[in-house]
């Protein structure tokens, strides 16, 4: 509610001031002044929660706001003040906890996509020049040093460009681009500089493209009314007719003020940002960070999971899972003597293959006369021997036999590096990015769980994607997609239920601000899906997603305990106070207690018992 997010503090200050003080005055016996001192400060919450009511009824909307106006107004129309600045006090509470909940459980937004390329080096004149991504024309010849994101569409001018794609097209393995081959923008150079010719305007351009998908995509995700207001209508109507019944029958105004009072649904306000606040404390604990009380919310619905790959099932980075030698050389010499010689080089491959080693616990011998090809290979001296590492073409070139194809056969998804020693092929290590462990067990839990599809949306050649589902017993395989068509994929699954979408990447970007629940693999993800994302899981490991669900079902569910158990007891005392057997100010006190048991109700959320709710499905 913004027209009060920034008087909250205050609406909540002035009604406890203005209680304790009127108690010492009328303690003192200056109840007259106690009376004026509690009205005073009961008219800032009701005078602020009546603009809020035009304007929320103005959007067609109905809340229980409507309840607590009504039983304030009413207090303070015929003479109970007391009662009155209770109200005042209890509602403010519960609003300020509301807004406390948000505001701690959402992350701070600086930008949108702080990944975004902002400046450019362009060739002009025979010079270079720092120029604004927005002044780049087709045509223009830009320098793209290593690490450099692309800022534009474009294609190699010269020479070979070693990119990373994953952020695009969830491709985990560099690609190696040739002269007048074409480069996305958003992709990063990770290989040796080169030039690149623009070939569309930076506005254009694939990454400012889904910059405005992710946009829109926020834009039609409809907002979930509160857990409370849900049941606003109902209340409102008992409400009313109960206290206006009291007043027709008995004649009595006092008893219809009880009936408000009691009904002010304190309940409902402060029960449920209380087990939000409780769940979303519990889930940081388990290094998952959920966007606030709508998302805690809706992810206890959760019947479809749409997953990305790269850095999602798989880990993302290039990993040796096979290595063959030849001639008697045994295994661990190949990847030694690959892994000493790769250390003068900065390929991405090349330090997977020397971080292999080190893990390993291998000593790395120091090369000599080394000369690389960029996005082929490297050779130089090592122990003596000359050394060959690469590709095979580029090895094939350099080695004296003919024969160098890979020993072990090349699987989609893989890289083959191929070693020579002195001219002679002497063993391959092959790379992939591997499934993360424990895929199979956490994709079976979330099926206990009750998640009736999972699918797999990637960016991947269909050969590849197939081979990381193979086994895991997915519903669905969508590969070859373009972040628009992941969209379309989240989209389409709706009709099975709510839909949780789970990536790092910018490509899932769009797909995750589309989703009902975005996930996002916050430690290494793209700043651009940790932004959009509904949750962000602090820590790279996607089995999260398991306690993340068992929180939200419990804690709307302890939620749900505490409002029906709080607006069964409100009933019950609005009875009574219609039958007149409370006057306002015990109302306002049983609002009180009853206040106290749904809270304490509520804080049960914060501690975690996932195992009692792990099968539990909430319709």
């Amino acid at each position: 509610m913004p027209l009060r997010s920034a008087f909250r503090p205050f609406l909540v200050v002035v009604p406890a001031l203005g209680l304790a003080l009127g108690l010492v005055l009328q303690a003192f016996g200056l109840a007259d002044w106690s009376t004026w001192v509690w009205r005073a400060t009961t008219l800032p919450m009701l005078l602020v929660l009546l603009i809020e009511i035009v304007v929320s009824l103005r959007r067609g909307d109905v809340g229980l706001d409507i309840v607590a106006a009504l039983s304030m107004a009413a207090a303070l129309i015929f003479g109970e003040n007391l009662a009155a600045v209770v109200v005042a006090l209890m509602y403010a509470g519960g609003q300020y906890l509301e807004s406390f909940a948000e505001r701690h459980a959402r992350r701070e937004m600086t930008a949108l996509l702080s990944r975004v390329p902002r400046r450019a080096i362009r060739h002009r004149d025979g010079e270079l020049e720092d120029i604004e991504i927005d002044a780049i024309a087709i045509g223009d010849r830009l320098l793209i040093r290593r690490g450099d994101i692309i800022p534009v569409d474009g294609a190699v001018a010269g020479g070979v460009a070693v990119v990373d794609q994953s952020a695009l097209t969830g491709e985990s393995l560099p690609a190696q681009k040739s002269t007048d081959d074409a480069i996305l923008s958003g992709s990063t150079n990770v290989g040796e500089t080169f030039d690149l010719v623009a070939a569309r305007r930076a506005a254009e351009s694939t990454y400012a493209g889904i910059v405005r998908l992710v946009e829109a995509a926020q834009k039609s995700k409809a907002p979930m009314a509160r857990l409370a207001d849900r049941y606003a209508i109902v209340f409102l109507a008992a409400t009313v007719l109960i206290a206006a019944g009291a007043w027709f029958w008995t004649g009595d105004a006092i008893r219809a003020v009880a009936v408000l009072v009691v009904a002010t649904p304190c309940p409902l306000i402060l029960a449920v940002p209380v087990a939000i606040v409780s769940g979303l404390s519990r889930a940081a604990k388990h290094g998952i960070l959920i966007k606030g009380g709508k998302a805690l919310e809706i992810m206890a619905h959760i019947r479809v999971l749409v997953v990305d790959k790269t850095g999602t099932l798989t880990r993302g980075s290039a990993r040796v899972t096979a290595i063959r030698s030849s001639s008697g050389l045994a295994s661990d010499d190949v990847l030694r003597l690959a892994a000493s010689l790769d250390q003068a080089s900065k390929h991405v491959i090349a330090q997977a293959i020397v971080s292999e080693a080190h893990e390993r616990g291998f000593h790395l011998a120091v090369p000599t006369e080394v000369v690389e090809t960029p996005g082929e290979g490297i050779e130089g001296m090592l122990e003596g021997r000359r050394i060959v590492v690469g590709g095979a073409r580029f090895v094939a070139s350099k080695a004296a036999a003919s024969d160098t194809r890979p020993l072990v056969p090349h699987a989609f998804g893989t890289v083959d590096v191929v070693l020579a020693i002195d001219g002679k092929f002497a063993g391959d290590i092959v790379l992939a990015d591997e499934l993360r462990t424990g895929t199979e067990a956490l994709l079976r839990d979330l099926r206990y769980l009750g998640l009736q599809r999972i699918v797999l949306a990637t960016g991947d050649r269909r050969e590849v994607a197939e081979a990381i589902a193979k086994g895991l017993g997915l519903d669905a395989v969508r590969s070859e997609l373009t972040p628009d068509q992941k969209v379309m994929v989240v989209l389409s699954e709706r009709k099975h239920g709510p839909v949780m979408m789970a990536g790092d990447g910018v490509n899932d970007a769009p797909a995750l601000a589309a989703a009902d629940i975005g996930v996002a693999m916050g430690a290494k993800g793209a700043a651009a899906s940790a932004q959009v994302a509904d949750v962000v899981l602090l820590v790279d490991q996607l089995d999260r997603l398991v306690p993340a669900i068992r929180i939200a079902r419990r804690s709307r569910l302890i939620a749900l305990e505490s409002v029906v158990v709080g607006i069964g007891l409100s009933l019950i005392g609005m009875g009574a106070a219609a039958f007149g057997w409370i006057t306002p100010v015990q109302g306002a006190l049983l609002q009180e207690l009853i206040d106290v048991a749904v809270i304490l109700n509520a804080l049960r959320a914060l501690h975690d018992r996932p195992g009692a709710v792990a099968a539990r499905a909430v319709a």
